[in-house]
């Protein structure tokens, strides 16, 4: 091809591609001018919904309620607030949006994107302040018929709490006054309330519905706790008081110390409660009566709880304060006793002295005891505590007596049965020679082809632990623990080996009776004869566990379950 011709292809390939290139950007321009009269359109839409139809509704029938200054002066603020949106803020967005769509014409794009942001904002301000507009008005042209309705049930309410107080005004007593003149306060706003409505003063009406639902919420809590306030604080709390008083001064007398409880004091703080309670119904508060008289109560409750336990407290004390000495001196008796043959006991039983330290231990115990048991007997005869800490100090005393007592048994038990420990190693010797015997006698009353060499060594095991005892009972002194530590030595060794001998012994029978039972089924299979030729060598070596297992693992083969079927049968011959 000639240069010519390569030069007009360029020339054609570049006129396709701007072609190309011009149809892309007119069609993506074409989207994008799109895209936005869609958004213009609906901006244009939420200006026009602006001005509603119902603020005028709204602000006509205002002014047909105009009957006062203050109405007048609230209407005509409202209508210059609605001038203000209508005159100036949507023309205002108006003109923006004619800005909108020129710059729309004139391809900017960017410029156009941002100030539809800003349009959009200003849209949403303006059409607030005009739902908020509307808003005011309609609390003025709805607020008859929903005062109204909340009028009609606050007067439903005041009459049952009126019938209420008119029914029972004796429980009332000295404070029928003050609530009578609640009731008239509330008969006052109720009259105030049709007056601002004939007025069509509805700025007044608000506060004035909220009064009545104020006092009559008011008056009808006075009316259903008044007269229990009245009942606890002029009956209950009065009588308890009484009550507990005569109770307090009757126990003082018979010697109980009441101070820590501080009645005097906490009784004139009640009272002043209980006055102030009463000036403040008087004036119909009454936050927090009830509650604060039931804490009272409580209190006074409470009380009786702590005398009850100061009663209680005294027996226990009374009771240990005689039983404590009476033991002390007792095992301080005994103690001494012990102390005496001390040195006789520690020679006979070869007894160190760390050994017999706890009867030095005990005798200090009993003289710190003793004393502190003196320490509260003069305390109790100066009335110097209340008997609920006297009785936890008894108790305490009590408590470690009876530990030094636990210590004074131990003791004696262990020193008095050093000789009943040797008299019973003797005849645990006997036992376990007798067991001995009686094993021997079994491993050879079943002819057995074999004897395991376990038996020979277990045997020979017991038999030196049994003469370990004789050694140790030989011995002058005796250590116990030695002689108690050899004992069950050779008592474990003896019972070890004669357990070995039943289970070497039960093994055998039951390898030998297996074997038996198998040698029917020999005829039936070559495996089945050579698993019994193997038990019976197995049982010839003394290997009786082993040939037992292997005997029925094969009859397994033949007669699944053979081994319970023989533990029944034995079971059955042993019966």
């Amino acid at each position: 091809m000639s240069s010519t011709t390569y030069f007009l292809l360029g020339i054609t390939y570049f006129v396709l591609s701007a072609i190309v290139l011009i149809v892309i950007l007119n069609v993506i321009s074409r989207h994008e001018k799109k895209t936005y009269e869609s958004e213009i359109s609906l901006l244009e839409r939420d200006k026009n919904l602006i001005i509603s139809a119902s603020i005028l509704s709204e602000l006509n029938k205002v002014e047909a309620l105009i009957n006062n200054e203050k109405m007048r002066e609230i209407y005509d603020a409202w209508q210059q607030r609605f001038k203000g949106i209508k005159d100036i803020e949507v023309p205002k967005i108006t003109d923006e949006l004619l800005e909108l769509e020129d710059l729309m014409l004139e391809k900017k794009y960017k410029e156009l994107k941002d100030k539809i942001t800003n349009t959009e904002i200003e849209i949403i301000a303006v059409k607030n302040q005009s739902n908020r507009l509307l808003e005011e008005i309609r609390e003025i042209t709805l607020s008859e018929e929903k005062n109204r309705e909340t009028i009609t049930k606050l007067k439903a309410i005041y009459r049952e709490i009126a019938n209420k107080y008119n029914q029972s005004k004796s429980d009332y007593k000295e404070f029928t006054k003050p609530i009578e003149l609640q009731f008239e306060t509330a008969d006052k706003l109720f009259l105030a309330f049709e007056n601002a409505m004939e007025e069509n003063a509805y700025s007044e009406v608000g506060r004035i519905v909220k009064a009545i639902d104020d006092t009559i919420g008011n008056l009808s809590a006075v009316i259903e706790e008044t007269p229990s306030i009245i009942l606890m604080g002029r009956s209950l709390i009065p009588s308890k008081i009484a009550d507990i008083k005569a109770i307090a001064n009757k126990m003082i007398a018979n010697g109980y110390n009441l101070d820590y409880i501080n009645l005097d004091y906490n009784i004139k703080e009640v009272d002043k409660k209980i006055a102030d309670i009463f000036e403040r119904l008087n004036v119909l508060n009454i936050e927090d009566s009830i509650f604060e008289l039931k804490t009272m109560i409580d209190y006074f409750d409470s009380i009786y709880n702590d005398f009850d336990k100061e009663k209680q407290a005294k027996k226990i004390f009374e009771e240990y304060i005689r039983t404590i000495i009476i033991k002390a001196n007792k095992l301080e008796k005994i103690n001494n006793s012990l102390l005496k043959k001390i040195n006789a006991i520690k020679y006979s039983y070869d007894l160190t002295d760390n050994e017999v330290k706890v009867i030095e231990v005990i005798k200090e115990e009993l003289i710190i005891i003793k004393d502190n048991y003196n320490a509260l007997v003069a305390a109790h005869r100066s009335k110097s505590f209340a008997f609920t800490r006297l009785a936890k100090e008894v108790e305490l005393i009590n408590v470690n007596l009876t530990k030094t007592e636990d210590k004074l048994e131990i003791a004696l038990r262990t020193l008095g049965s050093l000789k009943e420990d040797e008299l019973r190693a003797r005849e645990q010797l006997d036992e376990i020679k007798l067991i001995l015997n009686k094993s021997k006698s079994k491993i050879r009353s079943y002819k057995l082809p074999v004897i395991p060499a376990n038996y020979f060594i277990e045997l020979s095991e017991a038999t030196a632990a049994i003469k370990e005892v004789i050694i140790e009972l030989d011995k002058k002194p005796i250590s116990i623990k030695i002689l108690n530590t050899r004992v069950d030595t050779a008592r474990d060794l003896v019972l070890k080996l004669y357990n070995t001998t039943k289970e070497t012994i039960k093994s055998a029978r039951m390898a030998e009776m297996t074997i038996v039972y198998g040698n029917r089924y020999r005829p039936l299979d070559e495996e089945i004869t050579a698993g019994l030729n193997l038990a019976e060598e197995q049982f010839n070596k003394g290997l009786y566990k082993q040939s037992l297992e292997s005997s029925i693992s094969t009859i397994n083969l033949v007669e699944p379950g053979i081994y319970k079927k023989l533990i029944a049968d034995t079971a059955k011959t042993n019966n």
